[in-house]
């Protein structure tokens, strides 16, 4: 009996055992119309939502029940911006010489789970070395827990741009990387690089159109590719099925990724009035990533833990980002939430609900762009989300209601993805 019931409990746990619960939530934020919505009941039927009803529903005999009547709930929330495979610390450039892909593959399945604990249930990586997409796969088969997560793979970028793997290299371990290994230096090349990802199976294409902050390289905002060379990548990216993201922290290389048809900005902390009013023109978000660029100034006064080339970029770029979703959200540029978690650390993806209503976004409107919107963004509209019929059931929730106090998404209590629990 005893065997019996453990392998029904992992079955559970991965989602591979249907079953039927009945959720009461005190509280329910509908990310539709950003209210609230009081004593609701969800039911859950194996890994989507059953239905969503007005009322504590009693469910029938041998039906799960689970009470958060004192609990403010939510969608499962959506970061579009992380890198999953690593994070932050004094050794991290030491650390590509020393790791093997498998212990980069443990570190990424510890920062998943730690994602997931936060009430991420979907996140978007934006490039990694490729560990990312058998992370991607090994959720999805229920082989460990973590966020559903669409990914990049390998990042484009060109030859000594932010994205260079050999960047900081002595010269007998720089060699000559080209479009497999994520460095393009002509429309051909960036042709090549797209068809490789979708050969390696990414969901997304991201290219560093700017320099960057971490990088070991002098510049972290020139412009670095042309516009002949974007155009190629986001042409081939849309015969293959896939959007573009830009990591751009110059407004010259972020205009030219805009007018090029990039759906997403990553960053953007000098953007110009044009470059958000090209935005707004072509329905190009921005994911402002504010958390990490609080992070980066920090640790920049900690003497070693950057290399000295990154300091001065990371003490300039990082202090300026929160303003720049300031300026960006009051001029109308559709926003989209990510928090270049693995820059700042995984499972502090809540903050940047904070960080986002301190310079003037509403709660409401902030929770949306973790949910609905960035639904929209992944193209995944119709069954991520929302808390309605037909959607998967990530369902997540906090103490307070995040709609008088934001930081309380700092510390999520309970999360459901697919219907399983992972946290209560």
């Amino acid at each position: 009996m005893k065997k019996i019931t453990f392998i029904l409990t992992f079955l559970l746990s991965f989602g591979l055992f249907a079953q039927t619960t009945f959720i009461h939530c005190g509280k329910l934020f509908d990310s539709k119309t950003g209210k609230i919505k009081n004593e609701q009941t969800i039911i859950v039927n194996g890994d989507k939502i059953e239905t969503v009803k007005k009322g504590y529903i009693s469910p029938p005999d041998g039906v799960k029940a689970i009470d958060l009547k004192n609990k403010t709930v939510y969608p499962g929330f959506i970061d579009m911006h992380v890198h999953i495979e690593g994070e932050s610390n004094p050794s991290k450039y030491l650390d590509r010489y020393q790791l093997n892909p498998a212990d980069v593959a443990y570190d990424a399945a510890l920062y998943a789970k730690r994602t997931l604990m936060a009430g991420f249930t979907t996140v978007r990586d934006m490039g990694g070395s490729g560990v990312n997409l058998a992370l991607r796969d090994a959720i999805k088969a229920g082989k460990t827990a973590g966020p559903r997560i669409f990914t990049a793979g390998k990042s484009l970028a060109s030859t000594g741009g932010h994205g260079d793997p050999t960047n900081g290299n002595k010269e007998s371990l720089q060699g000559d990387p080209g479009p497999k290994d994520g460095v393009v230096n002509s429309p051909e090349d960036a042709r090549k690089a797209v068809r490789q990802r979708y050969k390696n199976g990414a969901d997304w294409i991201k290219i560093t159109a700017t320099g960057g902050v971490l990088s070991v390289a002098k510049s972290g905002e020139n412009p670095q590719f042309t516009s002949e060379e974007i155009a190629a990548i986001t042409s081939t990216a849309k015969d293959y099925g896939m959007q573009v993201a830009a990591h751009a922290h110059g407004d010259e290389g972020m205009y030219r990724a805009v007018l090029n048809g990039v759906k997403t900005i990553e960053h953007g902390t000098l953007i110009s009035e044009r470059t958000m009013k090209l935005m707004i023109e072509k329905n190009a978000f921005l994911v402002a990533t504010i958390s990490a660029g609080k992070f980066v100034a920090e640790k920049a006064k900690i003497p070693g833990f950057y290399p000295p080339i990154i300091v001065p970029k990371a003490i300039k770029i990082g202090a300026q980002i929160q303003q720049t979703f300031a300026n960006a959200y009051k001029m109308g540029v559709p926003i989209a939430f990510g928090t270049d978690s693995g820059v700042s650390l995984h499972g502090d993806n809540g903050r940047e609900f904070g960080y986002m209503v301190e310079v003037g976004m509403p709660e409401s409107e902030a929770i949306q762009s973790a949910t609905i919107v960035n639904a929209m963004v992944l193209e995944r509209e119709n069954e991520l989300g929302q808390i309605a019929p037909g959607f998967f059931a990530d369902i997540v929730a906090s103490e307070d209601n995040a709609l008088d106090n934001i930081r309380t998404l700092e510390n999520i209590t309970f999360v459901m993805k697919n219907g399983v629990v992972f946290k209560q």
